[in-house]
C-alpha cells in the first residue's frame, strides 16, 4: 500500500469538480485529435477531417461546435467567394494542448498499459 502524496492533499472538492469537468471535455472522442490537428496547422474544416483518422464530417462539426462553445477553439469566417471558415486554438486551447504533452509522453512510455486496455475493450 502506498502512502498519500502530500502534493495531492491540497486539492479541495471544488478543484476536483473543475478537474473532472475538464477531463470529461478533453476526454471526449475526437476532441484531442481535432485540437492537435489545428495546433499542427489544419485550419480549414476539410484539413481537420483529413488529419484525424476516422473522423466523420458530422462528428467533426459537432466537436468543433463544442470546443468553440467552451472557448478552446475559435471559428472565423473569411469573406471571400466562396466564404472560408477557419478554426484556430484560443490561448486557453493552446495552453491545454501544451499541458497534455506530459500525458502523451506518459502514454508513450507506458504504451503496454494503454494498448492492453484498448484491446480488452474491443473484445
Amino acid at each position: 500500500m502506498t502512502t498519500p502524496d502530500p502534493d495531492l492533499m491540497h486539492i479541495d472538492d471544488e478543484a476536483c469538480r473543475r478537474f473532472l469537468s475538464s477531463t470529461e471535455l478533453i476526454g471526449r472522442r475526437w476532441s484531442p485529435g481535432i485540437m492537435l490537428a489545428i495546433g499542427r496547422g489544419a485550419h480549414r474544416f476539410s484539413q481537420i477531417v483529413a488529419n484525424v483518422d476516422g473522423l466523420s464530417d458530422r462528428m467533426a462539426a459537432q466537436r468543433l461546435r463544442e470546443l468553440e462553445a467552451t472557448g478552446l477553439v475559435e471559428r472565423s469566417v473569411v469573406p471571400t467567394t466562396p466564404v472560408q471558415v477557419r478554426y484556430a486554438l484560443t490561448q486557453p486551447g493552446l495552453e491545454l494542448l501544451r499541458s497534455l504533452q506530459p500525458l502523451a509522453g506518459w502514454a508513450h512510455r507506458w504504451s503496454e498499459l494503454t494498448d492492453g486496455a484498448v484491446q480488452r475493450e474491443a473484445s
